[in-house]
């Protein structure tokens, strides 16, 4: 049991492909990163939305707040505003979401690396 603990030992480690697709965010560039950052934004919102989640402006603030570290820059992602945003809004998803935006990552990650001098886009949703 306590290998699980240590194997999970952050929330997004519970899911294997997200585990790998965040562990492959947190080694890229920073461009990527927020690139990734922004579109993952939209999608969670947009999910959300269509999800009833959010019904205003506040739900979606309220999300974003939710899970803030209280000590400053401790996780790798908390060095940068929006990849804090969209990785916080992230966990604060339902599993389901959070399975089906780990597929998205994983595969625009996937068509990042084949084609490294695309600098549009990433994320077709």
């Amino acid at each position: 049991m306590a290998q699980d603990n240590k194997n999970n030992r952050r929330w997004y480690d519970k899911d294997p492909i997200l585990s790998k697709a965040m562990k492959i965010l947190e080694t890229s560039d920073d461009k990527f990163q927020i690139q990734v950052a922004i579109n993952l934004i939209k999608v969670i919102i947009e999910h959300n939305i269509e999800n009833s989640t959010y019904l205003s402006v506040d739900d979606i603030m309220t999300a974003v707040e939710e899970g803030r570290c209280e000590k400053g820059n401790a996780r790798w992602y908390d060095i940068d505003n929006t990849l804090r945003t969209a990785i916080q809004m992230l966990e604060n998803c339902s599993a389901d979401t959070q399975e089906k935006i780990a597929k998205d990552i994983a595969d625009l990650v996937r068509r990042k690396f084949r084609n490294p001098s695309d600098d549009g886009d990433y994320y077709t949703n």
